[in-house]
């Protein structure tokens, strides 16, 4: 179906409307971070001069950092006895890219908003969300609650005027996009096959194999294996930049490939074996986990905290951080430290950052990334039809920053449509860092009314209020050489008392990493305790 002509000029009506230097009947900010935190770590590394501390605070285990890695590493220490654990986190709640915001009385995401279903690797999760009641066995075999699942329909995706099921480009039969997606398919199921891909990936092994892939991008070796069908292309690019924030001219052969031979593989229209990967989800995204795993920590958790200086001495570690509320530094000694913070951040705060450290923080770049909620007072017209509305809708070759959105509301079991917030997803160029630290938040949410707007005329009259998030460094991006890299390996063995946790080391973020390899060094600590 072909978008009408009045479609066309409601459209062009928007978009004319979202150019306006104030936005006409909607008010709006940025919320979730505050730059100002980071901007003071900056500038006191750079000085060297760090004021006389307030207080001085004593910790067993001291995490710095309490995002998911950091949350699970806390844990782990937890469960095995060890309680004199606190951690320190920049922001004024826990779950770095998986906190929430609630707009208009309803829950949503400021970043990571799903969970797939764990896969036979990531034992870690599965352990979680079994505690959790998210999975429970029955008869032998491992049931999710399909009250948390993601609703049906799961996904749509706007192209050629109309809205279809699923996010891959619809493909006739016999067409030469149908044949290229079922070659991909082949070479993904090879690559499982003889290679391995998992998720935690460092429970894959590396091989020759992977290094190859890893020594370039995806792009190249797309283009090696003549897969370059525009509509393949499109879809394989935008999953890159839905994982890692980068395109597949960015990202390496061993990512593209991992994205789907780490889950269920890539199936092709009319696959006897394609099912769409159900995902856990809420209004709020994962900050429902993320507040679960904080909710133990009450008293040890200690958010508004600037880690300034981290220095190890020979029977402890001090660390120094800035008391956002208070105003003043506390000093912490700490007998084992753990650095569950992006890399780049720990080679910054480390008074003597190891060679590995500096060699991975220069070699790993990271996506920034913007986040807009929009509340919705009524809900949005389906008029050019298709498939209905559903959790994810993504437009096809549309504004290349932006990834879509979800409906917050979509979980909810209200009988009859109503007020939402809609969560829209851009992934920036590196090149845009500056431009979405320093720019006007209106600027920034009319360029998002304005992509959507084009399957959703309406939507422009029909918003209220927007927020606005934005990650300077939302994510580590899998550029060539980087999963392979020795340095990047070496950090996931201890460095003295020190120990760093975080998805950086696995080379791209998503939630199986990072709380995996908080728990495994939680692990550690305490074995080596026992044993000490």
């Amino acid at each position: 179906m072909k978008l009408t002509r009045r479609a066309v000029m409601l459209a062009a009506a928007s978009l004319s409307a979202c150019g306006q230097a104030q936005p006409a009947g909607w008010t709006g900010g940025w919320v979730g971070a505050d730059a100002a935190r980071g901007h003071r770590l900056r500038s006191l590394s750079k000085s060297g001069n760090l004021p006389a501390p307030a207080v001085q605070r004593k910790a067993h285990v001291l995490v710095l950092g309490a995002g998911i890695a950091g949350l699970a590493a806390a844990r782990a220490l937890a469960q095995r006895g060890i309680d004199d654990v606190h951690l320190l986190e920049l922001e004024d709640v826990a779950g770095g890219n998986s906190r929430g915001h609630v707009l208009a009385g309803m829950a949503c995401p400021l970043g990571a908003h799903y969970l797939p279903l764990p896969g036979p690797h990531a034992h870690e999760v599965g352990e979680l969300l079994h505690e959790l009641g998210l999975l429970r066995m029955e008869a032998g075999r491992v049931v999710p609650d399909e009250m948390h699942l993601c609703h049906s329909p799961q996904e749509r995706l706007f192209i050629d005027g109309a809205w279809v099921d699923g996010l891959l480009p619809p493909a006739e039969p016999g067409s030469g996009t149908l044949a290229q997606y079922r070659r991909f398919a082949a070479l993904v199921a090879q690559a499982q096959r003889e290679l391995g891909f998992a998720m935690p990936t460092e429970r894959a092994g590396w091989t020759a194999g992977h290094a190859a892939l890893d020594a370039q991008t995806f792009a190249q070796w797309l283009d090696g294996q003549g897969l370059r069908d525009t509509r393949l292309r499109w879809y394989l690019d935008y999953c890159c930049r839905d994982d890692y924030g980068a395109g597949s001219a960015v990202v390496s052969a061993w990512a593209g490939l991992h994205y789907f031979a780490s889950r269920h593989g890539f199936h092709a229209p009319g696959d006897e074996d394609a099912e769409r990967d159900p995902v856990f989800t809420w209004p709020e995204g994962n900050a429902w986990l993320a507040r679960r795993l904080a909710a133990p920590l009450a008293g040890r958790l200690h958010t508004g905290r600037t880690v300034l200086r981290v220095s190890e001495g020979r029977h402890a570690v001090q660390v120094w951080a800035h008391d956002e509320a208070q105003g003043h530094i506390e000093a912490w000694t700490a007998h084992q430290v753990v650095l569950a913070l992006p890399l780049f951040i720990a080679a910054r705060v480390l008074n003597a950052p190891p060679a590995a450290l500096m060699q991975s923080a220069q070699q790993q770049p990271h996506a920034p990334w913007l986040v807009a909620n929009l509340h919705l007072a009524e809900p949005l017209l389906d008029r050019l039809g298709g498939a209905p509305p559903s959790w994810d809708n993504v437009c096809y070759a549309a504004d290349p920053r932006s990834l879509g959105y979800v409906d917050a509301m979509h979980q909810s079991t209200r009988p009859h449509p109503g007020p939402t917030v809609l969560s829209a997803y851009w992934a920036l160029p590196q090149a845009e860092r500056g431009a979405l630290l320093s720019g006007d938040w209106r600027l920034w949410a009319e360029r998002v009314v304005a992509d959507l707007a084009t399957a959703h005329p309406d939507l422009p009259g029909k918003l209220r209020h927007a927020d606005l998030m934005r990650y300077g460094h939302a994510m580590s991006i899998p550029v060539p050489g980087l999963r392979g890299s020795p340095a990047l390996a070496a950090l996931r063995e201890p460095i003295g008392r020190l120990h760093f946790a975080h998805a950086d080391l696995a080379g791209y973020s998503v939630f199986e990493e990072a709380f995996s390899s908080g728990t495994a060094v939680g692990r550690r600590i305490a074995a080596a305790q026992r044993l000490g």
